[in-house]
């Protein structure tokens, strides 16, 4: 889906000069699995953000190429009821342009939830192989599988045989700085069947405090023949060029960015432009989805969840962040969102760290 509404007026943000390189890149149509994506720039699945209210504002700014859901857990899909999951929902509508991210271990249970995922329509299953937080990796679930890649590529093998939608992997570098480790694992991956690799090139304990090193996303590229998706500190324009150029990856996939500002997929992609109000705009939208989506407490928390990354955004966004603390219901952050969201407030050209990374 494309905006239906371009906005003119200039934002406070930069151009690169060699935006339509970017552009033309980006806009290029992949094949994953034997189906046409029809971009390169993805939403990168991020527990307690990417759910259904989030995907539905991200639709309205439009131009992502494929969407991932949150994480879910392998062993609750097989019985989760769409209607009243947190994590376990969609529209209809967006089945052709999603996938199901799950977590899990064991190949048994992987693989029962990947049947269910392919028999609701989704376009693709992914495989958490990144996730290092600590109720994750004890259940040797996420970065844990990175530790015993023989396993990790038995629920790739046992998944493959069972489905025939593309099986995607999100991992990390490992457990250490040595490449070798995840090299040899992609080439496994891909001989299992991985359809797509989205590659985080970051060592699993790390928790986003240090710049990724770019420079592993070449090193597994250059190791196998199925598509490479390139991930981590993805915030400008620049950012991705650099990624594409410097390591030769297919694409790239957003995570954070993606939630601190929904529309750069229209503006990197196809120059839309919007003005300071897409700021105001953008919270309206997601406290009425989250107001639709979920009850009252569930949706609160799931807005407080977001807005550290939307804060990021702007030079003064700690006190942007205690303001909205403060809200209980939607109606509070729609009142503070009209009341303290102007027009011309002051932008970082990168998010604010310390918020970014909470």
């Amino acid at each position: 889906m494309t905006p239906t509404t371009i906005i003119t007026a200039p934002m406070n943000q930069s151009t690169p000069p060699n935006f339509s390189k970017l552009a033309a890149q980006l806009s290029t149509p992949i094949m994953i699995g034997g189906n046409s994506i029809p971009n390169r720039l993805w939403l990168a699945p991020m527990a307690g953000l990417t759910h259904i209210a989030f995907r539905q504002v991200l639709d309205h700014y439009g131009s992502c190429g494929l969407v991932f859901t949150e994480m879910c857990s392998a062993k609750a899909v097989p019985s989760e009821n769409p209607r009243i999951s947190p994590v376990f929902r969609w529209q209809n509508w967006e089945l052709p342009n999603l996938v199901c991210q799950l977590a899990g271990s064991e190949p048994e249970e992987l693989v029962i939830a990947a049947e269910r995922v392919e028999r609701e329509g989704f376009f693709g299953v992914d495989i958490n192989m990144g996730c290092s937080a600590r109720g994750m990796t004890k259940r040797e679930a996420g970065a844990a599988l990175l530790k015993t890649p023989d396993k990790a590529v038995a629920i790739v093998k046992a998944i493959r045989k069972a489905v025939s939608i593309p099986v995607f992997i999100k991992f990390r570098t490992g457990w250490s700085k040595d490449i070798e480790p995840a090299v040899a694992l992609a080439k496994k991956l891909e001989a299992a069947g991985a359809d797509c690799l989205v590659f985080h090139p970051r060592v699993a304990p790390d928790k986003r405090t240090r710049p990724p090193m770019i420079d592993h996303i070449r090193f597994i590229k250059e190791a196998v023949s199925i598509p490479v998706f390139g991930n981590g500190n993805v915030t400008t324009q620049q950012h991705c060029q650099k990624m594409l150029d410097t390591t030769g990856c297919d694409g790239v996939s957003v995570g954070r960015m993606a939630v601190a500002r929904p529309w750069i997929f229209a503006q990197w992609t196809t120059g839309y432009t919007p003005d300071d109000n897409i700021f105001q705009d953008y919270v309206l939208r997601l406290a009425t989805a989250l107001e639709q989506e979920f009850d009252p407490s569930r949706g609160i928390k799931r807005f407080r969840l977001f807005m550290s990354y939307f804060a990021a955004n702007f030079k003064f966004g700690h006190s942007l962040q205690a303001t909205f603390a403060t809200a209980k219901t939607m109606e509070d952050v729609r009142r503070l969102a009209k009341e303290h969201i102007r027009p011309n407030m002051d932008l970082s050209l990168s998010p604010n760290m310390n918020l970014y990374n909470l």
